[in-house]
């Protein structure tokens, strides 16, 4: 999961420096597979109903800002497509 979301561009990194503990933000990766992923996982959390929307709104009702939110619901969809494809699955809505 570590090694595609890196790929992509949506893993965190951290920016730490001795005891500085800085925020962690995505970086790096395929800029254009990110773009499209972002726009798809903006639809599936905020415009559907399913697995994504459901992990969207406990981040938000946790207390995480929207951006936030949408980056770990990115990283979410981008893990469980690859192993789908890795599978040869089709999506389901509960998976196992």
């Amino acid at each position: 999961g570590g090694k595609i979301a890196a790929l992509v561009g949506v893993a965190p990194f951290d920016r730490d420096s001795g005891t500085l503990r800085g925020q962690r933000h995505i970086a790096g990766g395929r800029a254009d597979v990110r773009r499209a992923l972002y726009l798809a996982t903006l639809s599936a959390a905020t415009h559907a109903k399913g697995v994504i929307a459901d992990f969207y709104e406990g981040l938000i009702g946790r207390g995480k800002p929207p951006k936030v939110a949408l980056a770990a619901c990115m990283r979410k969809l981008i893990v469980r497509l690859n192993a789908m494809v890795a599978q040869g699955a089709s999506w389901e809505a509960k998976p196992a």
